[in-house]
């Protein structure tokens, strides 16, 4: 279970404290999907990098089952991330020298050694139906295929929460459709906790749970 209370961020600056996020609580449980919607600059990526343990809160907690994974230390934080977290960015952020099938299996070139993960890196790449771009560079896909590739790599590690900022934010409405409907079935197959962040009503409609980010403050 994931479980953030009170999480409130916030920044430096010459005016005084720039507030970012606002006593934000809420939890998932495995299985559960929800959106966050908003408008940019609302906090939304900022309480997903806090979510994911990219950028610790300046008050609150987050906790995946009894772990704090801000109490670890910086190389403990890393692996937990690496295990136990799966993002999906706007940019799908392909490393351009490596085919599509080294870009999924990054994940789990760190860690100790995952024997399974190229068997399931391809089941992955079938999945998303790319199963005849293995061997191709990024340069060969469609924005659409990155996204998708973006998605294997994601879920390659098997982690207990997906995360996903603004996954169709680049796409036309027909590959946004496409991307969204895989994001939701692989979900659901790997009975993670998925949270979305976007500003997209059409993504947004897609989840029964459904929260708004204004202002640094989330309601239902």
């Amino acid at each position: 279970m994931l479980e953030a209370t009170s999480l409130s961020k916030s920044y430096p600056s010459p005016a005084g404290d720039l507030v970012v996020l606002r006593d934000v609580s809420l939890s998932l449980s495995p299985g559960d999907s929800a959106c966050v919607m908003g408008p940019s600059g609302s906090g939304k990526s900022t309480l997903l990098y806090i979510l994911g343990g990219l950028e610790p809160p300046t008050s609150g907690t987050v906790r995946f089952d009894t772990t704090d994974p801000y109490a670890l230390d910086a190389g403990g934080l890393a692996a937990f991330r690496n295990r136990e977290i799966g993002f999906v960015l706007q940019d799908h952020c392909l490393l351009p020298q490596c085919t599509v099938l080294e870009n999924v299996l990054i994940p789990t070139l760190v860690g100790e050694t995952d024997r399974d993960a190229p068997g399931r890196a391809r089941t992955l790449l079938e999945q998303v139906g790319l199963a005849d771009r293995l061997d191709h560079l990024p340069s060969a896909l469609s924005g659409g295929e990155k996204q998708r590739a973006a998605i294997a790599r994601a879920l390659v590690r098997q982690p207990r929460l997906l995360l996903c900022d603004e996954p169709t934010g680049n796409l036309d409405a027909e590959t946004a459709q496409v991307v969204a409907d895989l994001i939701l079935r692989l979900h659901a197959q790997q009975h993670t906790m998925l949270l979305v962040v976007t500003h997209s009503e059409a993504l947004g409609q897609r989840f029964e749970r459904r929260w708004s980010m204004n202002r640094g403050t989330l309601t239902t």
